[in-house]
């Protein structure tokens, strides 16, 4: 147990103004009733900034010193568990004998001010001290390892957390294979602590040969690649036999297909599964919310709703090319240290890419990375 310390700590403001404004003061003063006013200043709304701040007692740890600060609270009668999935203001959460709780949120912590969309995410493991009805309240969150996060209406999406490795799904047609796509998954995975597998679906609706240089170029990185079909059993096996035993998240667009795989690597799943629209080709949303999954033969996999955008969060520009393994050994021989590989002569980065060494569209894909990161830096 980390030694206790006060740490001071900014609330959610309910109001950033008051919901109405009715010059009640104006007209006070207008009427001449100015003489029946309190000698005493006494205020109806809190004073300033200061009145929404609060100070914790909270366990000091340098594993949390990149997260929120968690107030220290009592464990006496708490259970330990696992979120299964989030369903609006309720998180189900199982424990380690099995048993099932449908617990709310601690007031405290969903007013603490972070840049997360919620506080509690699937796959979190979390302290919740249990009330009758199979129902309780979560205390605390433990420290996440493994996340799969993404920029969503300027705020940090935690898609799943406390996970060994994310499999991107796309489908080669309907909806159309989309390989920046991939890149952004890869540098999300990078930033996540997660080890990435692709997997290339509806294998049986396309023409696999034209495919190979790119299942080629993932492959030089290190990185492994599937061409599946949840219809043939093309792959299938092979995928059962990298989750066997691990925490994995399945991840795409809508209607690439993610659902009817994991029905077909484990039977009696039965996971809802819809087709794509034939007017613009894109899928409809069957899975509406994260889903963390046991499998029969060791592991688990969390099943999260289709995305129409995966954009990084919380980068900066010189960042960028960290997501980009294959720059790493060109770099130090840029011809400026702070070489951005964009419009600098002497890039190495950029010769690389004429040479054939480099991909043009991985490298198309770190350009796309790097404008939108300089963009929110300039609008910050």
């Amino acid at each position: 147990m980390g030694k206790k310390k006060k740490v001071r700590v900014e609330l959610r403001k309910n109001r950033s103004k008051p919901p109405r404004d009715h010059s009640w003061t104006k007209g006070f003063g207008e009427h001449g009733f100015e003489e029946l006013a309190p000698l005493s200043d006494e205020r109806v709304r809190p004073k300033g900034e200061l009145s929404r701040h609060r100070t914790i007692i909270q366990e000091h740890s340098a594993v949390r010193s990149a997260e929120m600060e968690m107030p220290t609270v009592s464990m006496d009668g708490c259970l330990h568990g696992r979120v299964l999935r989030v369903h609006g203001l309720q998180s189900v959460v199982q424990t380690l004998d099995g048993a099932i709780y449908r617990c709310t949120v601690r007031r405290l912590l969903k007013s603490l001010v972070t840049d997360e969309r919620s506080v509690v995410t699937c796959g979190d493991r979390v302290w919740f001290r249990p009330a009758a009805d199979n129902e309780g309240m979560i205390e605390v969150v433990d420290p996440r390892h493994g996340i799969l996060t993404r920029e969503s209406r300027r705020r940090e999406h935690v898609l799943v957390a406390n996970v060994d490795q994310v499999v991107i799904v796309l489908s080669l047609v309907e909806p159309d294979l989309k390989p920046h796509l991939i890149d952004r998954y890869l540098a999300s995975a990078r930033q996540g602590s997660l080890k990435p597998i692709i997997v290339l679906n509806k294998s049986d609706l396309a023409e696999t040969v034209p495919l190979q240089s790119l299942i080629g170029a993932y492959s030089q990185l290190g990185i492994t690649t599937l061409l599946t079909s949840a219809k043939t059993g093309q792959g299938i096996e092979r995928l059962r036999r990298f989750l066997a035993n691990r925490s994995s998240v399945f991840s795409g667009q809508s209607g690439v297909g993610k659902s009817s795989l994991l029905n077909a690597i484990q039977d009696g799943l039965t996971l809802r599964v819809s087709h794509v629209s034939d007017v613009n080709q894109k899928g409809r949303h069957t899975t509406t919310t994260a889903e963390l999954i046991p499998l029969q033969f060791g592991g688990w996999v969390v099943d999260t709703p289709g995305i129409r955008q995966m954009q990084i969060w919380d980068v900066r520009p010189e960042e960028v090319e960290g997501f980009f393994v294959e720059f790493h050994p060109l770099v130090p021989l840029c011809g400026f240290p702070d070489c951005m590989h964009t419009h600098e002569e002497n890039c190495a980065v950029k010769k690389a890419v004429d040479q054939g060494l480099i991909g043009s569209r991985r490298y198309h894909s770190y350009i796309g990375m790097f404008e939108e990161a300089k963009g929110k830096v300039k609008h910050a």
